[in-house]
């Protein structure tokens, strides 16, 4: 299969640093300060932070149900959801996220406004995670194809996981050229996304724009979680065996989940060898539908990249000081304290 099409035009190229605010009991992006960065067209570019909030109320976590906006009832939207079918792909055509027989069909959440991918088949929307790939992995004019989850092994036949899409160039024989590992990374919610699913789906005319401000286990992104015991490890292992190999890696995730990790130190495509692809979920308005679109691209080093992500920033050690001294004390405190109740006790005896 040759490359697909170019896609629509680059979008603007956009920092990933932030800070944050409280919402919901929740971290929520908040602008940061502008800097240089690299765009999908390979420019650098300088712009501040911009993005558009969700319409939907911030009361409502569910942004994305079955491929549509909660507030979308369409006839495509209508199909889609009562047939619990999967717009983005899946292996098969009904969505499986959770369990099989009652799917949890949210492709997106709403965290403070912001568009939060929770599903990493949405990602595969018109395969531009693909495209983009394999502009990283290939020259052009390449004939590529994709493979999907390839069980990857170490060197004793331990399964370090399965790569989400490998990509492969080959020649026009068939014979397999070369390859690359495009891993897809989703956010997990803390928190309860079910109920308010349920609920929604119980009647999505009338729960349009659930209110589930007041409920209990309010869900939210859980960035921490993702990228501690989902994208580090698979970095790490995965990664590593195809570090080892030379091969070239690529990760899809969304821009609120990147702006979460530490500021990568970049290298050019040509030293590159993981290239991180930020997408976001801009909202088409005429069609009350998100769309998946480019907002850059980073470039870094294996090793590099490994190191500031799995490697926590550390805090003042006088803080540290502080708190064990406290503890020591307590501790002390209590010993001293039941042994002076023992001596009261023999004296009584």
């Amino acid at each position: 299969m040759a490359p697909l099409p170019d896609g629509p035009p680059p979008t603007q190229c956009l920092p990933h640093r932030t800070k944050t605010s409280k919402k919901h009991g929740q971290e929520t992006p908040t602008p940061g300060p502008g800097r240089t960065t690299t765009g999908f067209d390979g420019t650098q570019l300088t712009a501040p932070i911009r993005w558009e909030k969700s319409t939907q109320t911030m009361s409502n976590p569910l942004l994305e149900v079955f491929g549509f906006p909660t507030d979308n009832h369409s006839e495509e939207a209508e199909r889609l959801r009562s047939n619990r079918i999967c717009p983005y792909g899946n292996s098969i055509p009904n969505c499986t996220k959770d369990r099989a027989n009652d799917p949890l069909g949210v492709c997106s959440v709403n965290n403070g406004g912001d568009a939060v991918i929770t599903c990493p088949v949405r990602f595969r929307e018109k395969w531009l995670i693909a495209e983009d790939a394999s502009k990283f992995f290939f020259a052009p004019g390449t004939q590529w194809t994709t493979l999907k989850e390839v069980r990857l092994k170490d060197a004793y036949g331990v399964s370090a996981g399965n790569i989400d899409v490998v990509l492969v160039s080959y020649d026009d024989r068939g014979k397999l050229i070369d390859f690359g590992s495009l891993e897809i990374q989703a956010v997990y919610i803390s928190g309860n996304i079910r109920n308010p699913y349920a609920r929604y789906m119980s009647d999505p005319h009338k729960h349009s724009n659930l209110d589930w401000s007041k409920e209990k286990n309010y869900p939210r992104a859980d960035f921490l979680s993702s990228s501690r015991k989902r994208l580090a490890p698979q970095l790490l292992f995965k990664g590593g065996i195809l570090h080892s190999w030379n091969k070239k890696s690529a990760v899809a995730l969304d821009r609120p989940f990147f702006q979460t990790l530490p500021t990568l130190a970049e290298v050019s495509p040509e030293e590159a060898e993981i290239c991180w692809m930020v997408y976001d979920l801009e909202k088409n308005h005429h069609q009350n539908k998100y769309e998946l679109k480019p907002y850059k691209k980073v470039y870094t080093k294996f090793n590099e990249s490994i190191s500031q992500i799995t490697i926590a920033k550390p805090g003042n050690i006088e803080d540290f000081m502080k708190l064990l001294q406290s503890k020591l004390d307590e501790t002390l405190d209590n010993e001293s304290s039941n042994l002076n109740r023992s001596v009261v006790l023999e004296d009584l005896l």
